[in-house]
């Protein structure tokens, strides 16, 4: 989805977009834009024996089996000038593929190594947020090593009685919230099934094996396939150190194990799997996520901040599956509170090495408290993303804040010293075709829409296709009741007419027109 947004929304008379895809084995691919059009990574590969899994369950490069062109890093200079990151969770946000395009001297979008390594870092993000900000938050962990030879009983009571309930289980190097868990009652079945999973382990009894149905062992291998329920393929039967590839190999394991013996414990885990969890208080406030941006000194900016509500915890089936969770833009609470999550923000986005743009998600408490965690250094590209509403809200639609991201990333990159002549050189082609857009910019093109959601819908995608294309300025005009009314872009993102209607009769927060006026040198490089 990510990447998809990207390739549509970046301008074409900026840019040339090559397509890459990095496969599950870390290869990588240039596909042609319908490869984009499949409605998942799964969906673009056969079936393996009846189930739909990604190319790490195949022993051949299925994906150059279908005619993809493979590309080394050897090779990307012959491709591409810049890689345009779309990529999320290990290897993506931690400064691994950052690393190997600096190796490559490819310039890339984001944070750089050290934000990256950090922000992917849940226990030691937490020690670092609390010396910036002073915040006190109570937490835990422990290794696998350490769990598998504990009394389970005996500490998840001294964790109680340090945390209290709930609790809040993590895997410390995840992303959209995968391995993380609420315990909410004092249940040490539902606890130990927690930490389970967020180690990335799954057990399964033999006796109950044996019970299962063909087609419930079937459901069970593909489930585990689930990226976000499941721990994913490859996997090791830690109980032999086979590796397991595919359900299928799964299914005949277990039966082979279970029928040798029936009374034992089956463990596999992912090879992937975390080594430590993290253990947190449940903090109980208002919910936001914030994003920054900076401007050519490094000075942080943050931008409007996004409270999530209406949902028990946001998730990744919140965040991607359900539209339960609602947002509001500020914080439903005063000036200044929305101030104080501002000013905690850029604090920690600048002294954690962060640059270029990120999201950091918090608790606004009822004590009036703000606390930090899960500094985001890649946030979600997807059109639900809300980097980009709070982007909207300083005069920035898709295409304006694509292009912000690419140039000011440029200017991080020539910060590390590295390849400095030509990324400069970049940097000034850049600015060179931005100002001159500014000085010759392109004909208005109107884009007018009745009161209806569909209405809105369709001028919201033709707006975004015209921007991204680059030759016209779309201009979105909602005609009701022979009144014909210019629908600036920080309304860009409302969901419905009703919610369009409903801004537009509205006074704008103080805190939106502060934070617009404060990037406005920022914005003004990019808005014509």
């Amino acid at each position: 989805m990510g990447g998809r947004t990207a390739y549509e929304c970046l301008d074409k008379s900026l840019f040339e977009p090559v397509l890459v895809f990095v496969s599950g084995w870390g290869r990588f691919y240039k596909v042609e834009p319908e490869f984009l059009q499949k409605d998942s990574i799964r969906a673009s590969l056969p079936q393996l024996d009846g189930f739909s899994v990604y190319d790490e369950s195949f022993e051949d490069d299925v994906f150059a089996d279908e005619g993809m062109e493979a590309i080394e890093p050897d090779w990307f200079e012959e491709h591409f000038d810049m890689a345009f990151l779309a990529m999320h969770g290990p290897d993506c946000e931690d400064g691994a593929i950052q690393g190997l395009l600096e190796w490559h001297k490819i310039p890339y979008t984001g944070p750089g190594l050290m934000g990256s390594a950090v922000g992917i870092n849940k226990i030691l993000q937490n020690e670092l947020i609390a010396l910036v900000t002073g915040q006190e938050k109570k937490t835990a962990t422990i290794s696998r090593d350490a769990w598998d030879s504990s009394d389970k009983g005996a500490f998840f009571s001294s964790l109680v009685a340090h945390l209290g309930l709930p609790v809040v289980v993590k895997a410390p190097h995840q992303g959209s919230s995968i391995g993380v868990k609420i315990i909410r009652e004092n249940d040490l079945d539902a606890f130990c099934k927690a930490v389970e999973t967020c180690f990335f382990t799954v057990s399964m009894p033999a006796s109950e094996w044996l019970d299962m149905s063909e087609a419930d062992k079937d459901k069970y291998a593909q489930d585990v396939a689930q990226l976000d329920s499941g721990i994913g393929y490859p996997l090791v039967l830690e109980n032999t150190g086979d590796y397991i590839l595919s359900p299928v190999e799964l299914v005949g394991m277990l039966d082979s194990l279970a029928e040798e013996a029936p009374d034992s414990l089956m463990v596999f885990a992912s090879v992937d799997a975390e080594d430590d969890l993290l253990f947190e208080e449940f903090i109980s406030g208002q919910e936001f996520s914030c994003g920054v941006i900076q401007d050519d000194d490094g000075t942080a900016i943050a931008l409007p901040p996004t409270e999530i509500f209406n949902a028990e915890a946001f998730d990744f089936q919140t965040k991607y599956k359900t539209n339960v969770a609602k947002k509001s833009i500020p914080v439903r609470t005063s000036l200044e509170n929305n101030r104080l999550i501002q000013e905690s923000v850029a604090a920690v986005f600048k002294r954690l090495g962060i640059n270029v743009y990120s999201r950091i998600d918090g608790f606004l408490t009822p004590t009036g408290k703000v606390l930090l965690h899960d500094p985001n250094t890649i946030p979600g590209m997807s059109p639900a993303s809300l980097i980009f509403k709070q982007m909207a809200e300083i005069g920035m639609n898709f295409t304006d804040s694509l292009t912000y991201l690419v140039r000011q990333s440029l200017r991080e990159r020539i910060r590390t010293g590295k390849d400095t002549f030509r990324l400069k050189q970049l940097l000034a082609e850049l600015d060179d075709r931005l100002a001159e857009r500014k000085a010759n910019p392109a004909p208005e093109k109107l884009v007018p829409f009745g009161p209806t959601d569909d209405a809105w819908t369709k001028a919201r995608t033709l707006y975004h296709r015209t921007a991204a294309f680059g030759e016209e300025r779309p201009v979105l005009v909602y005609q009701n009741n022979d009144t014909e009314i210019t629908i600036p872009v920080n309304l860009l993102f409302k969901d419905t007419i009703a919610d369009l209607e409903t801004a537009l009769t509205t006074p704008r927060h103080p805190l939106l027109i502060e934070t617009d006026e404060r990037a406005r040198h920022i914005t003004e490089r990019y808005l014509i």
